[in-house]
């Protein structure tokens, strides 16, 4: 016996034992010695934080590391991905000590299974049998497996002093019933999957931990389950961190499924769905492979402003800029003099000069009055021209921040012109702000856009870059989302990751507006006429039925389009196109800039825009004009094309629409 301990003891004990042996409540366990019976596995400690205490004696076996078991860098915390869902594909190995954390998905409460004792091993291992344990006698060995035997062994008597059998012959007394345990789904946001945890009723109050959404930092030894096939991996729970627990009766979310309608009232836990959680992954992934995309192809970011003076496209609806409120707050800066009050006293000194006429009797108090009146005249006058411009510009509040009338900005791709005029290829990564009080599935007041400006280039080098750039994000999403990817299709929708494997190596169909008009005139009943507008059932039909496939549609009439899209030399169409997708519909928008001065004068000037907002967008073609292109892609209709999902507010973590902003 003593040569078998020389193989397997470790540096400080001369005994062994079937169960893990720490050194202190936060040492690791010891790797399992390959010539022990004991069926539970022996590790030793990766990171001990008590090894400094520990004599430096060289351990016989060699430590079991794994490059996915790094705890989190910021944390001694371990991100539930590396376990369930590792990148090296071989997942933690049973045995191991970790620290996880995350929230209760849901729970159920059991009792645990009394332990089956193991049969008796050959006579050739018993010298493998660990010193702990006393020896018996072949009597006891009956007494513990087969009844009868115990009936038998009171009978005869068991057989000698040195085996006092009597004694356990007495009635045995019920023993209370097997502890209660806890089992718990956790998830900590890192991955589709949770983990299955295991808590003894002994290691912590269970009715603390059952109710969902509670959260835990949970300390314990990975194991494979022995009952469960379900679950690849469970934790059993040793220490229990810290426990964040629910208020039952106000916690909006529960076992049951709520609907998209019911979530967005309450945006703020919605994340802890599974379907939140994998559309938000799904979305940050493609963050992540915008600024890949542009960063490779020497774009530089530019971060164009959000309050702006100027209309982006001229005639949208936009959310007005103002530290101050009411009619109260309105002021005119004339010595507190308003323009009411001047044409009041023009009235009145109308009437003097009236009366003094009629009666002729005081000449030089008429030319007063008369000098007086003409005074007034022209200081109203001077109000109402000020008046007139403070309409068209600004409405001027007394005491507010800017001087003159600002906006939230609808388009951030004028100010990333005059960044692309001197740098080359530039693009803005932002949300955008519409007041669009209409309800649309695909709209709302705030939205992301990723927006695109190219020096030098015209209206097929845009529609190129859109393509490439949509390829490579439905790609990436393919190759690197593959786990919510295939969550989503269960969920939502079906053909979800395999239309979207499609998109990568599909051959996008370009097509004029009017062949755009001429394919969809017969099935929807209407005119082909020139101007007529192509509505978003029109645009879903082409990619949908017609192409099966995204389809880019260009030359729009030039009332379709924004005041600073290019004219072509037809006089008639604009340099714009429209990128169309299956399921979603427009998701990219683009053009060729107009860089004639004349041209975009005359625009500016036959759509009644007030020139005053655009000098600074018109000195760009008086100085060193170019030609450029660009266009703007819908991210938040991006990440909903992706997904599946039929409403963009249901991928956008905080949505704000009409009369909806509730945190």
């Amino acid at each position: 016996m003593a040569s078998q301990e020389s193989i397997i003891a470790p540096p400080e004990p001369k005994t062994t034992s079937q169960e893990p042996k720490t050194a202190s409540q936060e040492s690791k366990l010891a790797t399992e010695e390959s010539n022990l019976t004991s069926q539970e596995p022996k590790m030793i400690s990766q990171e001990s934080k008590s090894a400094s205490q520990e004599p430096n004696t060289p351990s016989q076996e060699p430590e079991t590391t794994a490059s996915s078991n790094l705890p989190s860098k910021y944390s001694d915390r371990v991100v539930l991905k590396t376990i369930l869902e590792p990148s090296d594909g071989r997942g933690r190995l049973a045995g191991e000590r970790v620290v996880v954390g995350g929230w209760v998905k849901s729970s159920k409460q059991g009792n645990k299974e009394a332990a089956v004792p193991e049969p008796q091993k050959q006579t050739t291992e018993a010298s493998n049998v660990s010193p702990r344990h006393k020896d018996v006698s072949c009597v006891e060995i009956f007494q513990s497996r087969i009844p009868i035997f115990r009936s038998i062994a009171k009978i005869f008597g068991g057989g000698g002093s040195s085996h006092p059998v009597r004694e356990k012959l007495e009635p045995a007394i019920p023993g209370p019933p097997p502890p209660s345990v806890a089992y718990l789904l956790v998830s900590d946001g890192s991955c589709v999957a949770s983990l299955r945890v295991v808590v003894d009723a002994s290691v912590a109050p269970l009715s603390q931990l059952l109710p969902i959404g509670t959260c835990l930092l949970v300390e314990g030894v990975l194991e494979k389950p022995s009952m469960q096939e379900k679950y690849s991996t469970e934790l059993k729970a040793e220490r229990i961190l810290h426990i964040g627990t629910v208020g039952q009766d106000q916690y909006p979310l529960s076992k049951k499924r709520l609907p998209f309608e019911t979530l967005r009232d309450c945006s703020h836990f919605r994340p802890r769905t599974t379907t939140v959680a994998s559309v938000t992954r799904i979305r940050s992934a493609l963050t992540f492979a915008t600024h890949t995309f542009f960063h490779d192809k020497g774009f530089l970011d530019v971060h164009v402003p959000i309050i702006t003076t100027t209309d982006g496209e001229g005639v949208s609806e936009k959310f007005q800029v103002t530290t101050v409120f009411g009619k109260d707050a309105r002021q005119k800066d004339s010595g507190g003099v308003t323009l009411e009050v001047i044409k009041d006293a023009v009235i009145q000194k109308t009437n003097l000069v009236e009366e003094l006429k009629r009666s002729e009797s005081n000449r030089e108090a008429l030319d007063s009055a008369v000098m007086d009146l003409r005074k007034t005249n022209q200081l109203a006058s001077q109000l109402e021209a000020k008046e007139k411009r403070t309409n068209q510009l600004r409405t001027f509040f007394y005491g507010d921040f800017f001087s003159q009338q600002t906006y939230l900005s609808v388009s951030g791709l004028l100010h990333l012109e005059s960044y692309a005029c001197a740098l080359g290829n530039v693009f803005s990564f932002g949300p955008r702000f519409r007041a669009d009080r209409k309800e649309s599935a695909e709209r709302v007041a705030e939205m992301w856009m990723v927006e695109v400006q190219m020096a030098f280039s015209q209206l097929e080098d845009a529609m190129n870059c859109a393509d490439e750039y949509f390829k490579f994000l439905c790609k990436w999403v393919v190759e690197n989302c593959s786990e919510d990817m295939n969550f989503m299709s269960k969920r939502v929708d079906k053909s979800r990751s395999s239309r979207l494997a499609s998109m990568v190596s599909s051959s996008i169909e370009k097509i004029s507006y009017m062949e755009a008009l001429e394919k969809v005139a017969d099935i929807f009943g209407i005119k082909q006429e020139w101007g007529i507008a192509l509505t978003p059932e029109h645009l879903s039909y082409l990619a949908e039925a017609v192409y099966n496939n995204p389809v880019i549609i260009y030359n729009y009439p030039k009332e379709h389009k924004p005041f600073y899209v290019r004219l072509n030399d037809d006089g008639k169409t604009a340099a714009a196109f429209d990128l169309v997708v299956p399921k979603t519909g427009t998701i990219i928008s683009g053009s060729q800039s107009e860089e004639r001065i004349e041209m975009l004068d005359a625009r500016i000037e036959e759509l009644h825009l007030p020139r005053e907002q655009y000098d600074w967008y018109l000195d760009l073609r008086k100085h060193g004009t170019v030609e450029h292109s660009g266009f703007s892609l819908g991210f938040d209709l991006m990440v909903l094309f992706t997904t599946g999902l039929p409403d963009v507010r249901d991928v956008i973590p905080f949505p704000r629409s009409y009369l909806k902003a509730n945190n």
